[in-house]
């Protein structure tokens, strides 16, 4: 029983480290370039990159993380998004690039297979390394603002009530291309991953996860 209590130390120990390291080195990051807010990664993927976030959302669509001009712009959240709301959705772009750059390993979690290899996404900032489960997957498509009755999945970031949180819910399920049991439920954290998919018009391809709660 020691030994295993010594074990079990010792791998709580390692992880500590490890998460140490990784805030450490998004520090870094950020005390050099201040609009960081966030490293985001999944796992055996090619997304691994620090997150910024911007006075709008048209900056860093052509200037990377450094503020330099860049084709490939840069990963970025939001800039409405509110830090100071509780069970709130995380709204991150990135572009698609044929080179499998930025956000382009989004498109392939249209096969079920590379869910199941990769159904977890990962974002740390400097108070926190979350990890968010996969929920649902879909495409969708950016719709004039006349355009009623129809899902604008990104104009959900702060939500105003349970309702509107439920709907949010309901509707990207419901759009998932294959079936995932895991989902959320009011109050859970969300993140939403999105970019570029031409199989229509000012189409998207969005990946949505809910943050993990560990237990004490």
């Amino acid at each position: 029983m020691k030994k295993e209590k010594k074990d079990i130390y010792k791998v709580i120990a390692n992880i500590i480290r490890i998460l140490i390291a990784i805030i450490t080195i998004f520090l870094i990051f950020k005390k050099e370039y201040k609009n960081i807010v966030g490293w985001i990664e999944i796992k055996d993927t090619h997304i691994s990159y620090p997150v910024v976030q911007g006075k709008d959302n048209e900056f860093y669509l052509t200037h990377n993380y450094k503020g330099g001009n860049a084709e490939r712009g840069a990963i970025f959240l939001d800039s409405d998004y509110n830090w100071n709301i509780k069970g709130n959705n995380l709204m991150i772009y990135g572009h698609y690039m044929v080179n499998n750059e930025m956000f382009t390993d989004l498109t392939k979690y249209v096969e079920e297979e590379y869910y199941k290899k990769h159904p977890v996404i990962r974002f740390t900032t400097e108070n926190e390394d979350a990890e968010y489960d996969i929920i649902a997957v879909f495409r969708a498509k950016v719709y004039n603002k006349n355009n009623k009755d129809v899902f604008k999945y990104y104009n959900f970031m702060n939500s105003k009530n349970e309702k509107e949180y439920k709907n949010f819910i309901k509707n990207i399920k419901k759009a998932s291309i294959y079936g995932i049991d895991a989902t959320a439920e009011y109050g859970d954290e969300l993140i939403t991953l999105t970019t570029c998919s031409y199989y229509t018009e000012d189409g998207r391809f969005v990946v949505v996860g809910k943050k993990r709660i560990e237990d004490i």
